[in-house]
């Protein structure tokens, strides 16, 4: 299971603790989430704190690790590796087969040192959309540490571009529900013959 938690910072906010793959705590990422939506609350800041932070322990020496890591221990399966510490959690959900870990952004701890638990592992890159290519580089440290490394383009391949320029991650795309206008595009998309017929009844989309 993962290590989650809660904050009364900023009126509520959820705190993933990064425990390592033996065990040891290295800090919780405190972030405020927009309860309706479910993203986090980025405006008029972005509402991010850190546990050791917060509880202002002394002469504290940040050392990350994959969010996560911790399931690796007595697992041998693939890994799923994103960005999202909360699309981690939402797709061991939606694909439990596989072990989903989180570098905490797109840069987050993907180093080398951060990488070396994952030796041997076969690991699948889903980076969000616009940083493929970024994860595409980044994956090149990998190489010598995995058993297999794959960058996924799944993303980019069947996105569009207002999805694209809302930077999307994999979570965004299992718990998305399409529109009325956009269930109809993907309609007329696969009978043109449609967009005719509304254009000759005059009909309109009543969303």
């Amino acid at each position: 299971m993962y290590r989650i938690g809660t904050s009364a910072k900023w009126g509520g906010s959820t705190v993933f603790w990064q425990t390592d793959i033996n065990g040891q705590v290295r800090t919780g990422k405190v972030m405020c989430y927009n309860a309706e939506t479910g993203h986090r609350v980025k405006e008029p800041q972005a509402f991010v704190s850190w546990a050791h932070s917060e509880l202002k322990l002394q002469d504290f020496h940040l050392k990350q690790c994959l969010f996560g890591e911790h399931l690796l221990k007595n697992s041998s399966s693939p890994v799923m590796l994103v960005e999202s510490e909360k699309t981690a959690v939402v797709m061991s959900h939606f694909i439990p087969d596989y072990i989903w870990l989180a570098t905490g952004g797109k840069n987050g701890c993907f180093n080398s040192e951060a990488m070396q638990v994952l030796r041997g592992r076969e690991v699948t890159l889903i980076p969000d959309l616009g940083a493929t290519e970024q994860w595409k580089e980044k994956s090149a440290l990998l190489s010598g540490i995995c058993k297999r490394v794959v960058v996924s383009n799944v993303l980019e391949c069947t996105s569009d571009e207002e999805q694209r320029s809302q930077g999307l991650d994999i979570a965004d795309f299992f718990l998305y529900s399409p529109s009325k206008r956009q269930i109809l595009h993907q309609m007329i998309q696969r009978n043109p013959t449609l967009q005719l017929l509304i254009d000759e009844l005059d009909l309109e989309l009543i969303e």
